[in-house]
C-alpha cells in the first residue's frame, strides 16, 4: 500500500512538499487540494503583475503536479467542503500549507474609514484574486500613502505610477487596468517609520522606480545617514552589502534634478503614521516625525500631514485558524516543532513560521515534512486510508465541483489567449467565471 499524503495548499510551500516527497518517498502519492480552481497561491495572487520572470518558477510546480503520483483538487476548501478532520481519516499525511491571506490590523485612529485598504487586500485586488475582485478601491484621488518600507508597499506604489502602456503589458485584469488609468493619482507617498538603511527592501525592486516613464522617485538628501558604517553597524556582512546598495540607490534619486514627469512617487523616511484624518473618508494621512535610538523608532512631537485619498496600510500578513488544528493567536501560526504538528500532520510555509522569506524560503520547510513524514509514516501506509478514491466518494456525495489540473490547464490556456500578443494573460476574476469558461468549453466537465 502507498502511503497517502493530503497537501491542502498550492502555493510554494505545498509544491516543494510535493517535490521532496517524490523525490524521498517513493512509495507515496500526493493530492494536493486547493480552495480556488487555480493552484500556485503567491506566484499568482501576490507576485507583481509586472515581474513575469519571478512568476516563471510556476513551470517547475507544473512539472510536480504533472506527475503520475500526483493529483490536484482545486476548488475544494478544507473547513467548508470537507473537514480537517475527514482529511486526516482518508489520509496517512496531511500537510498545512495554507498560508497567511489576510492583513495584519491596522490600528491606528481612523483606519477604519473608507479608503483604506491593507496591502493583502489591494494586491489581491489587482492581481485578481476572486476573494478581492469587488473591493473598489477608492482611486478617484490624485494622492496616495502606502504604509511599509518592504517589497509589497513597494509594488503597490509602482503599479499606480506605471504608465497605461506598462500596465497593459502586465497580467493585470481589464477591469483594473481600467480602473487604474481613469484614475488622477498623480503623487504616491511611501512611509517608513525608521531610516532608509532599515528599509526591506531589495535593490532590484529599488531600482525599478527610477526607470518609471511617467514617475519620478523622490528622496530627501537630509533622510540619509552622514555616516554610513554607523547607520548599518546592526547588520551582519551579507545584509550590510544589500542595504548599502539600497542607500546608493537612494542617494542617486536625491540627486536628480528635476524632471517633467507628470508623477512623483516620495519615499520618506523617519514617518510615523498616527491618524487617518477625513470626514466620511480618506482625505489626510498624520505622521509623526521619528528618529531611531538605541535601534528604535521614537516619536520626535513633530507632525505633519499628507493629502490623500486612499492609504495602503503594507504592514504584514496574517494566518487564520483552521478549525481542527491548533492555532496560536499571538504569533499567527500553527504551533509546530520544526513543522511537526502532530504525528500525521504537519505545517510548511507562513502558516508554518510567519509571514515572511521569499519564494525559496519554503523549499526548506518541504524537505523537512516530507522528513517528518518519513519517519512517522510506517513505509508500507495505513491500508485502511483510501486517499483520493475515499476523499472523490465524499466530494460526489456533497455535490462539490472540483478542477482537476487538466482543467486548469485549460483556464491558464484560455487566460494566455485572452492577453493577446502584448499581455502575457488576462485573468478570470471570480469562481464562477472560471467554471462557466470550463463548462462552456467542454460542457461534459461539470459531471466529471
Amino acid at each position: 500500500m502507498p502511503i497517502r499524503v493530503a497537501i491542502i495548499g498550492s502555493g510554494p510551500a505545498g509544491f516543494y512538499t510535493a517535490s521532496a516527497l517524490l523525490k524521498d518517498c517513493p512509495n507515496c502519492e500526493i493530492d494536493i487540494i486547493e480552495r480556488l480552481p487555480t493552484p500556485y497561491g503567491l506566484i499568482r495572487g501576490g507576485v507583481a503583475p509586472d515581474h513575469q520572470t519571478t512568476k516563471k518558477v510556476a513551470n517547475k510546480y507544473e512539472q510536480t503536479a504533472l506527475m503520475e503520483r500526483v493529483r490536484f483538487y482545486g476548488n475544494i476548501e478544507v473547513g467548508r467542503d470537507v473537514s480537517l478532520a475527514e482529511v486526516r481519516g482518508l489520509y496517512d499525511a496531511v500537510v498545512l500549507a495554507i498560508g497567511a491571506r489576510s492583513d495584519r490590523k491596522f490600528t491606528i485612529p481612523g483606519a477604519d474609514k473608507p479608503g483604506v485598504y491593507g496591502s493583502a487586500a489591494f494586491v489581491g485586488w489587482y492581481n485578481g484574486h476572486p476573494d478581492f475582485q469587488n473591493l473598489d478601491p477608492h482611486l478617484d484621488t490624485s494622492g496616495v500613502a502606502v504604509v511599509g518600507n518592504g517589497n509589497v508597499a513597494i509594488d503597490c506604489a509602482r503599479v499606480l505610477m506605471r504608465s497605461p502602456y506598462g500596465r497593459a503589458r502586465t497580467d493585470l485584469p481589464t477591469q483594473v487596468i481600467e480602473a487604474i488609468d481613469r484614475s488622477p493619482i498623480h503623487e504616491v507617498h511611501v512611509l517608513g517609520r525608521r531610516g532608509p538603511a532599515d528599509a526591506a527592501f531589495t535593490n532590484v525592486e529599488l531600482r525599478e522606480l527610477g526607470v518609471l516613464t511617467e514617475a519620478e522617485p523622490r528622496v530627501r538628501a537630509e533622510q540619509l545617514p552622514s555616516d554610513v558604517d554607523a547607520a548599518l553597524a546592526g547588520y551582519e556582512k551579507r545584509e550590510r552589502r544589500v542595504r548599502q546598495r539600497n542607500l546608493n540607490t537612494l542617494a542617486e534619486y536625491a540627486e536628480r534634478a528635476p524632471s517633467e514627469k507628470p508623477k512623483s512617487l516620495h519615499l520618506e523616511f523617519f514617518a510615523s503614521p498616527v491618524e487617518i484624518i477625513g470626514d466620511g473618508r480618506v482625505e489626510a494621512i498624520r505622521c509623526e516625525r521619528t528618529q531611531v535610538i538605541d535601534g528604535r523608532a521614537e516619536g520626535t512631537g513633530s507632525f505633519f500631514e499628507i493629502p490623500c485619498g486612499l492609504v495602503i496600510a503594507a504592514i504584514g500578513y496574517r494566518a487564520e485558524p483552521l478549525d481542527g488544528a491548533p492555532f496560536d493567536e499571538a504569533r499567527g501560526i500553527i504551533p509546530n516543532t520544526s513543522g511537526r504538528i502532530e504525528a500525521g500532520l504537519y505545517a510548511v510555509g507562513w502558516i508554518k513560521r510567519g509571514p515572511v522569506g521569499v519564494i525559496s524560503t519554503n523549499r526548506p520547510d518541504g524537505q523537512q515534512a516530507a522528513s517528518h513524514i518519513q519517519d512517522d509514516i510506517p513505509p508500507e501506509g495505513d491500508p485502511s486510508k483510501t486517499g483520493h478514491q475515499g476523499l472523490e466518494a465524499l466530494l460526489h456525495e456533497r455535490a462539490r465541483r472540483w478542477v482537476c489540473f487538466d482543467e486548469w490547464k485549460r483556464i491558464d490556456e484560455m487566460e494566455r489567449i485572452a492577453g493577446g500578443d502584448d499581455a502575457p494573460r488576462r485573468k478570470f476574476v471570480s469562481v464562477d467565471e472560471m467554471l462557466n469558461a470550463l463548462d462552456n468549453d467542454h460542457p461534459e466537465a461539470a459531471d466529471d
